[in-house]
């Protein structure tokens, strides 16, 4: 990672569908699929699946902070779930499908508090936000088939995506 970047970690369920949203802005430099939060070094897909590792299903983003803001990153991660489900996302229930915003410093961890406030007070939900704000912890690289998933298997993708829930939730909160 150069100087001049910053990385953002966020769990919102399915990693698959949560690496196009944040692709389209201008300033990432990269979007990685992976696992963190928990304590099981290495992690494999069918472990993390396991809800036994303490690891959720996640994206690491490196971004360019002079292009893109952290607030902007905020904005696009809290669109791409459902902040009131404590049991997973969408069709995917369980500890690996959980959401969280994994902070890497303090200014971070202050943004992210502060617009989880906003999102609470003024967005469209009649539910508390329960999405938790966490230090980043160590992040492992998923599977090499993982990556750019929403690329390789568009078809599946898409109609994974629809067919669980997440396109549909989208367009009725956030009208995208």
């Amino acid at each position: 990672m150069a100087e001049q970047t910053k990385l953002a970690t966020f769990a919102g369920g399915c990693f698959w569908c949560m690496v196009g949203p944040f692709e389209e802005l201008e300033g990432v430099l990269s979007i990685t699929s992976g696992y963190t939060g928990g304590d099981i070094q290495n992690p494999t897909y069918e472990e993390v699946c396991s809800n036994t590792t303490g690891h959720v299903e996640a994206v690491q983003i490196e971004y360019n902070p002079a292009q893109l803001s952290y607030q902007e990153l905020l904005k696009t991660f809290w669109r791409q779930i459902d902040p009131t489900d404590k049991e997973g996302q969408f069709n995917d229930r369980g500890e690996s499908y959980k959401t969280a915003i994994f902070y890497h410093d303090e200014s971070q961890k202050e943004e992210a508090e502060k617009s989880k406030e906003q999102l609470d007070k003024e967005g469209p939900f009649n539910e508390p936000i329960v999405t938790p704000i966490l230090p980043a912890k160590t992040f492992y690289r998923a599977e090499e088939y993982h990556q750019d998933y929403h690329k390789k298997k568009r078809f599946h993708y898409l109609m994974y995506r629809k067919g669980s829930g997440r396109e549909g939730f989208i367009k009725e909160y956030w009208g995208e």
